[in-house]
């Protein structure tokens, strides 16, 4: 092949879009740059020396782990309490959810056989998409802090804020997985004079199953992490024993927790897998 037909052969293998993903790569580093400017981001102050010497210092206390045998058994307490407090949360956020959802799915709608949803059960339907914005919009953290003002320190404020912030939430994916699936099972049975339960328990439930299985066994496994977030604020579960360790500049308490909790994350992982495969 002589050079001149390789360099009429060489354009061809050049990329087409390059100079698109170059001039985005380039916006967005303009967009990213005053949002780095505005958050005071400085990763370089971790290496300086009024900061690089108590880091290092609070790190070596990690080691070596504290496993005492009382010191381990309260580790193990709070770790099921953690879990307890998840699973509960989430059980009430289905109580949540559950309702609301079936009132909000336009699908089921027997007014709106007709192609016009009734005013009344369009309103309806409004006002509990208005609650479900209202309870996902305020992070589980927060609920926690205004609960643990009226309930006291403990895992029952845990398990309200959960219960609330993903009863928004799988409301909300519930009612967007059960209207995007396939209605003419379920338009069927309305049609023929079959009531609103069943059917969603015979024509829309049983096509969507799996995937509304998968999200709510995925928002289980997230509730655990936010249960051991939730005890900094006093909580209960393994963050709240967490919280105080480190108050105390217990560092190798804290190092057993923190291995306790990354087992903890990967059981759950691994009971979520589980429950996916077999009941998906």
């Amino acid at each position: 092949m002589t050079i001149n037909e390789s360099a009429r052969i060489a354009p061809k293998l050049r990329d087409p879009a390059w100079s698109r993903r170059v001039f985005w790569a380039l916006a967005l580093l303009v967009l990213m740059w005053p949002m780095l400017v505005l958050t005071e981001f400085k990763p370089w102050v971790l290496f300086e020396g009024d900061s690089l010497k108590p880091t290092l210092k609070f790190l070596g206390d990690f080691f070596p782990p504290k496993i005492e045998s009382e010191f381990l058994w309260l580790v193990f307490r709070e770790t099921w309490r953690t879990v307890a407090i998840a699973t509960a949360g989430i059980a009430l956020a289905l109580l949540v959810a559950i309702p609301l959802t079936l009132i909000s799915v336009r699908v089921l709608s027997i007014s709106a056989l007709t192609g016009r949803m009734s005013p009344a059960a369009s309103i309806a339907r409004q006002i509990v998409r208005w609650v479900l914005i209202l309870l996902r919009s305020v992070p589980e953290l927060i609920w926690a802090l205004v609960f643990v003002r009226v309930v006291g320190l403990g895992p029952t404020a845990g398990v309200i804020a959960i219960a609330l912030t993903y009863g928004g939430m799988l409301g909300k994916v519930y009612g967007e997985i059960l209207e995007s699936g396939d209605a003419h099972a379920t338009t069927s049975l309305l049609r023929n004079g079959s009531g609103r339960m069943q059917s969603f328990f015979y024509g829309l439930l049983p096509q969507n199953a799996a995937e509304l299985t998968s999200y709510t066994v995925y928002r289980w496994e997230c509730a655990i992490r936010s249960s051991a977030v939730l005890g900094f604020v006093g909580a209960g579960g393994l963050g709240q024993q967490m919280d105080t360790s480190m108050k105390m500049f217990a560092g190798a308490e804290v190092s057993t927790m923190l291995i306790m909790f990354m087992l903890l994350v990967w059981f759950a992982d691994l009971v979520s897998g589980w429950l996916r495969r077999n009941l998906g």
